[in-house]
């Protein structure tokens, strides 16, 4: 009758990705950033009895709590468990629309966001491209690589 995930090393259940009740969500330093359109704040997790909360739970969590329509303006990050598990403390930052987010936020969370797409290739490919690229002008210029971008 009781069909719950155990985890193999403990007698506790596992933590599965949308199970989050028992887990509370307290801000601390929070703040209006007008400047950049955006709700800033330090986010503890507390989640006794279960492994740390996935960002994508916490995104839909902060959601709920400031009443945030898109959860993709959301952005949860630099998270540190505290020893012994059970709090969680990292940042939130929630912007007011997508494309305020899109201009501010730095191309890796955008990509952990889903909002942009990781550069594909090897490091090296890359900027073998950019420099053969650097040779030529105008329309040339895109035709080199095989490729506009």
């Amino acid at each position: 009758q009781f069909l719950r995930r155990i985890h193999p090393h403990s007698r506790k259940p596992a933590h599965t990705m949308s199970d989050t009740k028992g887990v509370t969500i307290r801000t601390r330093k929070f703040m209006v950033n007008r400047l950049l359109n955006r709700k800033q704040m330090i986010i503890e997790v507390l989640h006794p009895g279960q492994g740390p909360v996935s960002r994508k739970d916490l995104r839909t969590l902060l959601c709920k709590k400031f009443n945030v329509k898109n959860d993709k303006t959301v952005f949860v990050f630099g998270f540190r468990t505290a020893f012994g598990g059970a709090r969680t403390t990292g940042f939130a930052l929630i912007y007011d629309t997508l494309d305020d987010a899109l201009n501010v936020e730095p191309k890796y969370r955008l990509v952990r966001n889903e909002l942009a797409k990781k550069a594909t290739g090897s490091r090296k490919s890359r900027k073998e491209l950019k420099n053969k690229r650097k040779k030529f002008r105008g329309i040339k210029k895109a035709k080199v690589g095989g490729g506009g971008s």
